[in-house]
C-alpha cells in the first residue's frame, strides 16, 4: 500500500492533477497495481463539467489510469523523478467509456504491465466503480530521462 505522500514521492502531479489517492495494492511479481480516486464534488472541473449534472471528463479517468500505470513503471524501475526518469503518457489503444463517473464515487483504478520496447511502455489499464466497468485502454507512456 502507497499512501499520498509515497505517491508524491512518484508522480511530479500536484493539486488539482494529481488523480490518485492511494494505492492498495502493488505486485511487483506480476506487475499489476489497484488504485483509487475518491471523487469530490468539490473538484475543480465540476464547475463546467457539468453544473446541473457534474461528471468527470472522460480525459482525466485516462489520466488516472495513466497516473496509476506510471506509479507501477516507476516502481518496476525502481526509480523516481529525482533520479532524473518521467513518464509521459503517448497515447491509448482499445480506449472505451462504459458508464459516467460522478461526485461520492471511488474510482478504482487497475493497471498491469503489457510490455516495454525502447523506452515504450504499454499497460492494460481499467477503471470501474462499485464493480462496474467506467473505462478501459491500453495505455501508452514514455520513459524520458531529465
Amino acid at each position: 500500500m502507497m499512501d499520498i505522500n509515497e505517491i508524491r514521492q512518484l508522480l511530479p502531479h500536484r493539486y488539482p492533477f494529481l488523480l490518485v489517492d492511494r494505492v492498495e495494492t502493488l505486485d511487483l511479481e506480476n506487475k499489476t497495481i489497484s488504485a483509487y480516486k475518491n471523487v469530490s464534488i468539490n473538484e475543480p472541473f465540476f464547475n463546467g463539467h457539468f453544473p446541473q449534472h457534474p461528471i468527470m471528463p472522460g480525459v482525466l479517468i485516462i489520466e488516472a489510469m495513466a497516473q496509476a500505470a506510471g506509479l507501477l513503471g516507476f516502481k518496476m524501475m525502481n526509480a523516481t523523478p529525482e533520479d532524473g526518469v518521467l513518464y509521459y503518457f503517448v497515447g491509448s489503444d482499445k480506449l472505451r467509456f462504459r458508464h459516467p463517473v460522478v461526485p461520492g464515487d471511488k474510482l478504482q483504478l487497475d493497471a498491469r504491465f503489457i510490455s516495454v520496447k525502447r523506452g515504450i511502455w504499454k499497460f492494460d489499464c481499467k477503471a470501474t466503480v462499485a464493480g462496474t466497468a467506467v473505462c478501459s485502454a491500453e495505455i501508452i507512456c514514455a520513459e524520458r530521462k531529465l
